[in-house]
């Protein structure tokens, strides 16, 4: 049985999606998709749209980009868990990093996936309840500049996003600490 079979057998009737992304071409492929699959989809393009669905709309899963204009994906997270504690949100990133995957999950994301994503592997992270112990460790180790990316990216969580506070603490001007969270991330 696949992972969308299992995940359809569990539940019963529509299963409510909300997609919020500022991507309207990601969420308008997603909505046509998850809908043809079963589900009710409603989207939202910001934090504030999202918190605005569910205020008469609980979601039983969610798909939330990590990087929008405003607010940013972490946000939403624990609003979308005190609407519904049992919802199943997967967040979305192009710029991950080890520091915003492990504030995802404390904050209640059931999984963390790096784009281009599809709606199957979507679907397939909502199905993962737990963790998978045999996952191998990388061989390889990360680069220097991924290192530094990693470190500003910790950083920037300590300092709950903020970015003057983020430069003073690493000792960076503000304009060329924005100038590297405005780049992707390097490769490992």
């Amino acid at each position: 049985m696949t992972a969308s079979e299992q995940l359809h057998a569990t539940r019963p009737g529509k299963s409510r999606l909300l997609i919020v992304d500022d991507s309207e071409n990601f969420c308008w492929v997603m909505q046509r998709t998850f809908e043809q699959r079963g589900y009710e989809v409603r989207v939202g393009h910001s934090v504030s749209e999202a918190c605005e669905v569910l205020e008469d709309w609980l979601p039983g899963f969610a798909v939330v980009d990590l990087r929008m204009p405003g607010a940013a994906g972490l946000e939403l997270i624990p609003h979308v868990r005190a609407a519904n504690p049992a919802v199943r949100l997967v967040v979305l990133t192009a710029y991950a990093s080890i520091a915003t995957a492990i504030e995802a999950i404390k904050l209640g994301a059931t999984h963390y996936l790096i784009k281009p994503v599809d709606a199957d592997a979507i679907e397939c992270a909502f199905a993962r309840a737990n963790g998978d112990a045999s996952v191998a460790p990388s061989e390889q180790r990360l680069s220097m500049d991924r290192l530094a990316w990693e470190h500003i990216q910790q950083v920037l969580a300590e300092y709950h996003g903020n970015i003057s506070a983020t430069a003073r603490a690493l000792s960076m001007h503000r304009r060329t600490l924005q100038r590297k969270l405005g780049k992707f991330p390097v490769r490992r």
